[in-house]
C-alpha cells in the first residue's frame, strides 16, 4: 500500500514537472476556465502515459516546491465531471492528503489519473477547447495534438521506482496513530484495525440530541495511505462502523434567519475487504427544503442589499452583521426554492466575504461545498 504523503515527498523531489507528474498552487473547478484546464491536463496526462499512473500534486509553489496546501476538498463526484466531457474518461481519484506542519483545515490535494491506454479527448466544447480535442504532454506543458497521434509508454519503470519508495511500512503506520491521537487530543480521538490491515483514526466533538449521537469538527484519516477522508469544522455528522466497515452520515444546516435546522446530505460508507483492499460508496441522500415563498423573498431582497452594501464599503450595524454571516445559506436556501439567479449573487459576495472576515468566508465556502456536491450528483 503507497504511503501518499511519501509519494507526493517523492514526486517533489524527484524533479520538475513532466509527462506524468503536474503540481499546481491551487485549482478552481467551480468557473468554466478553471474546470476546462483542469480537464486539459487530466486528458494530457492520460494521453502521455497509457501504461502507468499520472499525478497532479495541489497545494505546492511553483517555484520552490513548498507545500502551502488547499482546503479539504470533499467531492467524490469529481469522476462525474470527467465522464461528461471526456471521450475514453480514465478513472481519476482525488485524495486529500495532510501534511504535520499545515493547519488542521489545509492538506495537499493529489489527483491519480489511472492508464487507460487509449486515446482520451474533450468529448464537448469548454470554455476555449473544442469537443474532439486531444492533449499531450510537452515537458511541463499540456498541449493540443490533432495529427499523427501514437500513445508512447516512455515512464513506466521511473514512475514503478516512485512508486516503490513510497510503500507503508508498520513504522509509517504507528508513527500515524500516535500523531493523530496527540494532535486531536481535544477531540476525543479513537482508532480500529479492520481486516488486520487498516487502521482508521476519527475524531470529534460529541453530543446526543434525542438519544441520537452526532459529532461535529469531524477529522478522519485512514493512517496506511495518509489520506484524510473528511474533515468539517462546521458540520454535524453521525459515524458508524462495524468490523468491515465504516459509515459516515454528514448533515447540512440549512435553517432560515439563525434557526438550526439539519438536513442529510450525504452518505459515505468505507468496506474494507480481505484482499486488502477498500472501497468508497458515496451516495446523496439530500432532499431540499421548501419554505414560504413570500418569506424567502423578503430574504432575498435583503440579501441583495446587504451585498450592494458590502460591495461599496458601506458600515453595517449590528443586525446586518449577523444578516450577512446568514447571507451565503439563505442564497442557497433561495437557489433551492425556485431563486436561480441567487447562485449568481452567492458567487458574486466571494470577494467580499473573504475581504469581510474569516467567519462569514467560512460560511460562503460551506455553502459552495454543497452546492457543488448537489449540482455533480
Amino acid at each position: 500500500m503507497i504511503n501518499k504523503r511519501l509519494l507526493i515527498k517523492n514526486l517533489l523531489a524527484h524533479n520538475d514537472e513532466n509527462s506524468f507528474y503536474d503540481k499546481k498552487r491551487k485549482i478552481n473547478i467551480s468557473q468554466k476556465e478553471g474546470k476546462a484546464k483542469f480537464l486539459k491536463h487530466i486528458c494530457a496526462l492520460s494521453n502521455s502515459n497509457p501504461k502507468n499512473n499520472s499525478y497532479i500534486v495541489i497545494g505546492v509553489e511553483d517555484e520552490d516546491n513548498k507545500i502551502v496546501g488547499v482546503d479539504f476538498f470533499d467531492d467524490s463526484k469529481i469522476q462525474n465531471l470527467i465522464n461528461a466531457y471526456m471521450a475514453n474518461p480514465p478513472i481519476v481519484q482525488y485524495e486529500n492528503i495532510p501534511f504535520p506542519h499545515l493547519p488542521d483545515d489545509k492538506v495537499v490535494g493529489l489527483v491519480t489519473i489511472r492508464p487507460i491506454n487509449s486515446i482520451t479527448s474533450l468529448r464537448r466544447n469548454i470554455w476555449k477547447y473544442y469537443g474532439g480535442s486531444v492533449f499531450f504532454r510537452d515537458g511541463s506543458m499540456s498541449m493540443p495534438k490533432v495529427f499523427d497521434i501514437e500513445l508512447k509508454d516512455v515512464n513506466s519503470e521511473i514512475v514503478s521506482a516512485i512508486e516503490n519508495h513510497a510503500q507503508n511500512n508498520i513504522e509509517h503506520t504507528l508513527d500515524g496513530v500516535f500523531d493523530f491521537l496527540q494532535k486531536r487530543k481535544d477531540f476525543h480521538p479513537q482508532y480500529k484495525v479492520f481486516k488486520e490491515y487498516f487502521v482508521l483514526c476519527w475524531a470529534g466533538q460529541k453530543k446526543e440530541v434525542k438519544n441520537e449521537v452526532f459529532y461535529s469538527r469531524v477529522d478522519i484519516e485512514l493512517i496506511n495511505e495518509q489520506v484524510r477522508l473528511f474533515f468539517s469544522t462546521l458540520d454535524e455528522v453521525s459515524l458508524e462502523y462495524n468490523n468491515d466497515s465504516f459509515k459516515i452520515i454528514d448533515y447540512v444546516n440549512l435553517g432560515l434567519q439563525g434557526e438550526n435546522e439539519y438536513f442529510q446530505l450525504e452518505e459515505t460508507t468505507i468496506s474494507f475487504a480481505e484482499s486488502a483492499n477498500y472501497i468508497i460508496d458515496s451516495k446523496l441522500l439530500f432532499e431540499p427544503p421548501q419554505y414560504d415563498k413570500k418569506v424567502l423573498h423578503h430574504i432575498y431582497n435583503t440579501n441583495n442589499a446587504l451585498l450592494k452594501k458590502i460591495q461599496i464599503g458601506a458600515s453595517l450595524n449590528k443586525q446586518e452583521e449577523q444578516d450577512l454571516k446568514n447571507l451565503p445559506v439563505t442564497y442557497l436556501i433561495c437557489y433551492f426554492n425556485g431563486f436561480d439567479e441567487a447562485i449568481t449573487k452567492l458567487e458574486d459576495s466571494k470577494q467580499y466575504l473573504r475581504n469581510h472576515s474569516d467567519e462569514v468566508y467560512q460560511l460562503f465556502k460551506e455553502a459552495i461545498r454543497v452546492l457543488r456536491k448537489i449540482k455533480y450528483s
